[in-house]
């Protein structure tokens, strides 16, 4: 006897999401509910016992809560990526939250729906915490150029002995010490001193966190990461926390197109162009993985004598091959558990490969 199957496709909002169910056989039903995922779960066991359960909803700002709890009553469900669902001229001309969900349910039947990956509720916080570290770099970056152009604004020269690119004692000290023709220019400098003083505390604070974090649930491969040249404890903790368990990619080419360090890639007929790295990317590592191939050149001989053998191309080309190159080691050593060893004869199969 064939499975009856049943078919839901939702449109997630913060209080309230589009439902539509549909059978192996029918369209069921169309409706707005409050956003308790508890609420979907009751209906369909009222009517639909004995039946097996897909859905499907696109990622949002709600996270993973739904896939979650819904998955807690033993239903296959898929978080999409809203680039990856199939659009017809009609759904873009007539956009609305009940058209939505319908689509999703018709094409979650037809088997036309690929889910992405859902991490596990550690790993999502790890990034989390991960990601805000980055922002407040982001913050000290923009801070510290605030400050330095209000001082060209006003004709201020640095002495030179200061004017560095990391901020030492004695320019704090001198920026401090600054007098100002009113007090208005006093107090407008010194306000974003102060928030530069609390953001570097506040960086210094979750950077010490993430190291104590990551050495007590993921030291092994925090290690293994760290032996290889160009990646250094910012690197491997990002690594860790935008990638997760590496070992999930059975194919190194699953890794590369996951993290973009793949060419997007145009043929039609004897057509064919490569217009450069993919726009889909795993945006932050990508830029680290960039960031570590140049420290990679200079620390490892492997990777300079590779660099050195496509000299004549553009530099921002080949750095590229560089950090594809880096992030197969990456995939190696997490894999086999075995410490990346630094020399033109080590690794050999790592290093061509």
């Amino acid at each position: 006897m064939q499975t009856k199957q049943l078919f839901i496709g939702i449109d997630v909002h913060k209080t309230s999401w589009s439902v539509n169910i549909r059978t192996d056989l029918f369209d069921h039903k169309t409706f707005s509910m409050p956003s308790e995922p508890e609420i979907l779960i009751n209906y369909v066991n009222q009517n639909f016992q004995d039946y097996s359960v897909e859905c499907c909803y696109e990622a949002s700002c709600c996270g993973f809560i739904p896939y979650r709890r819904l998955s807690l009553a033993g239903w296959s469900v898929k978080v999409l990526n809203p680039s990856d669902i199939p659009q017809t001229a009609k759904n873009k001309d007539q956009k609305t939250d009940n058209v939505d969900c319908r689509h999703l349910a018709k094409q979650l039947r037809s088997g036309h729906l690929t889910g992405i990956y859902v991490p596990d509720e550690q790993h999502e916080q790890l990034r989390s915490l991960f990601r805000q570290k980055n922002n407040l770099t982001k913050t000290v970056r923009k801070l510290k150029s605030q400050i330095k152009g209000e001082l060209l604004y006003y004709g201020i020269k640095i002495p030179q002995e200061c004017d560095t690119v990391k901020w030492t004692k004695r320019f704090i000290t001198w920026l401090n010490d600054l007098e100002w023709k009113y007090s208005s220019g006093h107090s407008s400098l010194h306000s974003k001193l102060r928030y530069l003083d609390f953001a570097r505390r506040e960086w210094l604070t979750l950077n010490a966190e993430l190291r104590e974090y990551v050495r007590s649930n993921y030291n092994n491969d925090f290690c293994l990461l760290m032996s290889i040249p160009g990646i250094g404890p910012t690197i491997a903790i990002g690594i860790l926390a935008e990638l997760g368990d590496i070992r999930r990619f059975n194919k190194f080419d699953h890794l590369a197109s996951y993290v973009g360090l793949i060419p997007s890639i145009y043929s039609s007929g004897d057509t064919m162009q490569v217009r450069g790295l993919t726009y889909r990317r795993k945006n932050l590592l990508r830029s680290y993985m960039i960031e570590s191939a140049w420290v990679s050149v200079r620390r490892d001989p492997t990777m300079q004598e590779y660099y050195r053998s496509h000299s004549g191309k553009q530099a921002n080309k080949i750095i590229i091959k560089v950090a594809h190159k880096l992030l197969r080691r990456i995939w190696h050593v997490v894999r086999t558990g075995e410490e990346y060893k630094t020399g033109l004869t080590n690794n050999a199969s790592v290093a061509t490969s």
